[in-house]
């Protein structure tokens, strides 16, 4: 496995960034795999992987770059550089551009674990890469982008609370379970590959969601390094966390639907996000559910927040587990 060595003050300076550079090259990978983990994904990808693999299918060379790119094991470096705190795409793709050409052909070797193609013996695969993100980018993430960011943001708020409930090691265990686990002793591990620890003692350590599926590690030697992982599942598809039948015919499909997901602090916004149901429908959901006694509010910066009571979890418990995957309406 590989892991971190780290100290207190590293992991009490890191935070949650967000990156739309991250965000588009998960989208990438998953135009590239074209493996769904839920609906809305397959959705998702039925509307814009035709326009990619046509895109490709004119452009080999760069239909060679991704496959070497996203190798087996390990993904070339310099395509994905280490996010950086609110740091627009313009300036993250940017810095793919400006990649040395020799360093990313040597960073490709690495991910094929074998010898470069003749065809990628070139020195404009830094531009090819930047371009194919640009694109991808413009054509199926930024259309989307606000939905994404409060989906992602819902994710960094429901992380932050999880800290102050279960410490640290709760919150690194679960970015990508079975992958990120913290093992005591100041070590990080950060996925399973057998390669030699490193100590990041001092340096920037940042957490960055993304939407698909899957995950990657990132740095800057010495100053910068990031995990990248994946949002929890019932923010990306609000369908895998179903209403009880029991609770639905109670409170109404919709309203049940925001009980059941304020098991983490979310705002009005990320609830919006999260359910797809409208603003007002929401708001009038939570009055209600204030009313009952079944959901608390707290102001968290500029944000106001709602979490479960006690009551509230009681009634979510007692309505027991949905009888499988399902969908609400507001």
């Amino acid at each position: 496995m590989g892991w971190w060595q780290i100290n207190a003050d590293t992991l009490a300076g890191s935070r949650f960034v967000l990156s739309p550079l991250a965000e588009t090259f998960a989208a990438l990978k998953l135009l590239h795999l074209g493996s769904a983990a839920h609906p809305g994904e397959r959705a998702w990808l039925n509307r814009h992987r035709p326009a990619y693999r046509t895109r490709l299918a004119a452009d080999p060379v760069t239909a060679h770059l991704v496959r070497a790119g996203l190798g087996k094991d390990w993904i070339a470096d310099f395509l994905t550089p280490t996010p950086r705190d609110r740091e627009p795409f313009e300036e993250g793709v940017a810095r793919v551009r400006a990649a040395d050409p020799g360093r990313a052909r040597a960073h490709l070797t690495v991910a094929l674990a074998g010898p470069l193609p003749a065809v990628l013996d070139r020195d404009d695969l830094p531009e090819r890469a930047a371009a194919l993100l640009e694109y991808v980018w413009t054509e199926a993430v930024r259309p989307d982008w606000d939905r994404r960011r409060r989906v992602l943001e819902a994710d960094v708020v429901a992380r932050t609370a999880q800290v102050s409930r279960g410490g640290w090691a709760a919150v690194l265990d679960s970015l990508r379970p079975g992958r990120t686990r913290w093992l005591g002793d100041n070590r990080l591990q950060v996925n399973l590959h057998e390669y030699p620890p490193r100590e990041i003692s001092g340096a920037e350590l940042v957490f960055v969601p993304i939407t698909p599926k899957g995950g990657w590690v990132s740095w800057e030697e010495p100053d910068r390094y990031a995990v990248i992982y994946p949002c929890a599942g019932a923010l990306t598809d609000p369908g895998a966390r179903a209403v009880p039948a029991s609770l639905g015919a109670l409170l109404g499909s919709g309203r049940a639907a925001v009980l059941v997901l304020l098991d983490s602090p979310l705002s009005t916004t990320q609830l919006v996000a999260v359910t797809g149901q409208g603003l007002g429908s929401v708001g009038r959901h939570l009055r209600v559910l204030l009313d009952a006694g079944l959901v608390e509010r707290r102001r968290a910066g500029r944000s106001v927040l709602y979490s479960r009571t006690a009551a509230g979890e009681v009634l979510v418990k007692a309505a027991g587990p949905a009888p499988g995957p399902g969908t609400y309406r507001s």
